[in-house]
């Protein structure tokens, strides 16, 4: 899960919030993750979750997290995709106040 975030957010900065492994961009948070028992938590903010529910209708979901289970393959090309676009959303509100992302 690091590895594909890194590679779609280079200009990332890794940090621990919430107690688990988080990516920060332009001063706000991008994307956290985390391992537990039976699944990897992935928590791409309500947005993330939002813009891809259909993609995600697989998953257990909460507002701002999914599930990926442990028994099943890592969805690596839709971790990427939702990356991406947290990304591009961190840039236009960075855009949007002024700040460089």
């Amino acid at each position: 899960m690091r590895s594909i975030i890194r590679q779609e957010a280079p200009g990332a900065v890794e940090s621990i919030s919430y107690g688990i492994p988080t990516f920060d961009l332009g001063g706000h948070h991008l994307v956290h993750f985390a391992g537990y028992a039976g699944h990897i938590g992935f928590y791409p903010t309500s947005s993330g979750i939002e813009k891809f529910r259909r993609e995600l209708a697989g998953y257990p979901t909460s507002r701002g997290a999914v599930r990926f289970p442990l028994d099943e393959p890592l969805p690596v090309g839709l971790v990427r995709t939702i990356v991406r676009f947290r990304v591009e959303e961190n840039a236009a509100r960075c855009q949007a106040r002024g700040k460089k992302a």
